[in-house]
């Protein structure tokens, strides 16, 4: 029995505890907002113990994480060590996510198991991840038993609102500089390349008036309307403007939430909308947002009486790939291929996230793990996110052989 075989074996006879696991990690809730993560953690790392693993429990200052916006981030690490020479892989997957919404027909933090599929929020993205990393560890060390080398394992919770005080943090403080890194994907494909993302706060400002005379006021809505039209005029270009790497085409802007005034019968003296503008790798994002600061005050200009203050919440970068990446790119390809009877892409997705903060401070890194062809089939941010099993089955034994192949 080759390695690979005894590998498999090994995550065969194991599979009803990796879903235990997923199951138990799904059911802590991890909503952000309002991001009271640090409880996840400390049951994160209850249920390494359990399996010999010691996390180290990194938190994040109170202050800091309040200042930010959350409530409680503890970022986890397990480093095992194997002997002196061979890369440091670390393995990352986020905590957090978004609220569990409306229309679900599960329990979203139930983690029930329905037709050889698992249901709750973070089932897909990216808990499946914590269960399938942390399982490929176990079947590496029981079976390839490796003798240089490490593997690090990165549990964080700043996905949704940027990564700055997941990764980033860790990052920043010197704790962790591995070689490579794998970070919570989906199994049919291997992705190098993501999109940027810029998200800005802008309020607009009139002036409030009785209904009855509106000529005494300024409307901020008016002037709000002839802003997004503009906007929304700018989609139209983006089409223009594509992108070279397979999986992502072109940019495009979303304005996600709208409010203001006071009553029906008041002329609204303020407006606040939030817009989302993804970026293609190739863009520069310092011009992306001039163009679009330009755009708004230009609009604004339009309207007298109209002023606008304009926020970045969150500016992150396109994750590029690394010359470095192709020993994970080959592997999870050669591996993918066989275990799922299929050629697994390497491609770039239109989605932004944290792992461009390991690309960024120059650690190779791709995008692999449990899950299916597409977040639309995930559910992931929807109703009745679930898991496949066997994808998640597939995937750590993917993971496992890459890493026995890595360490080799």
């Amino acid at each position: 029995m080759t390695d690979y075989a005894k590998l498999d074996a090994w995550i065969d006879a194991h599979f009803d505890e990796e879903v235990q696991f997923l199951q138990q990690l799904v059911q802590v809730p991890t909503d952000t907002p309002p991001g009271n993560n640090a409880p996840h953690a400390e049951r994160t790392a209850e249920l390494l113990k359990d399996f010999g693993l010691d996390a180290e429990k990194h938190a994040v200052p109170a202050q800091e994480v309040k200042d930010y916006g959350l409530e409680s981030i503890t970022n986890l690490i397990v480093r095992r060590q194997y002997g002196n020479g061979g890369r440091t892989v670390a393995l990352n997957a986020h905590g957090d996510v978004v609220p569990p919404g409306e229309g679900w027909t599960h329990d979203p933090y139930g983690g029930e198991i329905v037709d050889g599929s698992l249901y709750g929020r973070a089932a897909a993205v990216s808990k499946s991840d914590f269960a399938s990393f942390t399982f490929a560890l176990r079947a590496l060390e029981a079976v390839a038993k490796p003798t240089k080398g490490s593997i690090e394992l990165h549990f964080t919770y700043d996905e949704e609102f940027g990564g700055i005080l997941g990764p980033g943090w860790l990052l920043e403080k010197g704790l962790t500089k591995p070689d490579l890194m794998i970070a919570a994907g989906f199994s049919y494909e291997v992705v190098t390349a993501h999109n940027g993302c810029l998200q800005m706060e802008v309020t607009v400002h009139g002036k409030m008036a009785h209904a009855a005379v509106p000529t005494t006021g300024i409307d901020a809505l008016q002037g709000a309307t002839k802003i997004l039209n503009a906007l929304y005029a700018q989609n139209t270009l983006y089409q223009q403007v594509t992108s070279k790497v397979e999986g992502i085409t072109h940019p495009y802007l979303n304005v996600g939430r709208i409010e203001g005034g006071t009553n029906t019968n008041v002329v609204p003296g303020k407006v606040v909308f939030k817009l989302d503008r993804r970026m293609i790798p190739e863009e520069n994002p310092v011009e992306v947002e001039a163009n679009i600061r330009k755009v708004i005050a230009d609009a604004a200009a339009e309207n007298a009486g109209i002023t606008v203050d304009i926020k970045r919440m969150l500016l992150a970068n396109s994750m590029k790939p690394l010359a470095g990446n192709q020993p994970l790119v080959d592997a999870i390809q050669k591996h993918g291929g066989e275990l799922f009877g299929e050629p697994i892409k390497a491609m770039g997705t239109p989605l932004y996230t944290d792992v461009r903060l390991y690309v960024e401070a120059g650690i190779p890194g791709v995008i692999y793990g449990a899950g299916p062809r597409t977040v639309l089939e995930s559910h992931a941010k929807r109703s009745d996110e679930r898991v496949v099993l066997e994808d998640l089955r597939r995937a750590t034994k993917v993971v496992a052989r890459t890493l026995s192949d890595l360490l080799a």
